[in-house]
């Protein structure tokens, strides 16, 4: 059975995917910041083991990440859920700087680390959680928005990388719309999707090693529009 790692998953779509792993029979090794709802999950489950940390402290991260590593023996997963992001429209530096530390500084530190534990063990699938919102900037929320733009660049570069290694190596970008979750800020949100459903079709796209997957599937218009609709219609949405 396949023994996966999944960093974000004290709630939302990161609980939902461990969950989703266990009912498969897979051994989900969990990291996140919020102890209590991962000792939850490990109660009721034997295959299910956890360490807290905080991606944005590289040692602490670092440490946990091959502590589960030296526990499972072999990684076959990696999936990355974690990230944060606030809405910013007075553009206050305060809000904006812990969302890079976040989903670029800690985030990189992670995914480099990961990367590279897959290429010494010759094999394996990283997946990342980023968002429709990298597709273009948006003023509500501008660092967010240009965070998620560099992981999907980010990821392209791995991927073109595992390319070159010929390794069994897959990279996943997952682009999920809005999500019930605490992520999902702001008023009149539309097609807010339930994190259990938004889990379902993530599981399936990784079950096909997919490259880039657009979820839940009513999204994928609206991600193509927002793709190459010209900015001088973008600018007036």
């Amino acid at each position: 059975m396949k023994k996966i790692i999944i960093i974000g998953a004290s709630s939302g779509i990161g609980k939902e995917l461990a969950l989703l792993y266990l009912q498969q029979g897979a051994t989900v090794a969990a990291l996140a910041r919020r102890t209590r709802s991962l000792e939850e999950l490990c109660e009721t489950n034997p295959k299910y083991l956890y360490l807290t940390a905080d991606i944005t402290d590289y040692s602490q991260t670092k440490e946990a990440i091959l502590s589960l590593r030296a526990r499972l023996g072999r990684i076959d997963m990696a999936i990355i859920c974690a990230g944060t992001g606030e809405l910013n429209p007075k553009l206050d530096f305060e809000k904006e700087a812990p969302t890079l530390q976040t989903n670029v500084c800690g985030w990189t530190h992670l995914i480099d680390l990961l990367y590279n534990i897959f290429e010494e063990q010759k094999g394996g699938h990283i997946a990342a959680i980023t968002s429709l919102g990298g597709l273009r900037g948006e003023p509500a929320a501008p660092a967010y928005s240009a965070s998620k733009a560099y992981q999907i660049n980010y990821l392209e570069g791995l991927q073109k990388k595992a390319f070159r290694s010929r390794l069994p190596l897959y990279i996943s970008d997952i682009r999920p719309g809005f999500v019930d979750t605490a992520m999902a800020k702001g008023e009149g949100l539309f097609w807010v999707m339930p994190a259990d459903k938004v889990a379902a079709q993530i599981f399936k796209a990784l079950q096909r090693k997919q490259r880039i997957a657009v979820v839940t599937k009513r999204y994928r218009p609206l991600a193509y529009l927002l793709k190459y609709l010209p900015f001088t219609l973008y600018k007036r949405l």
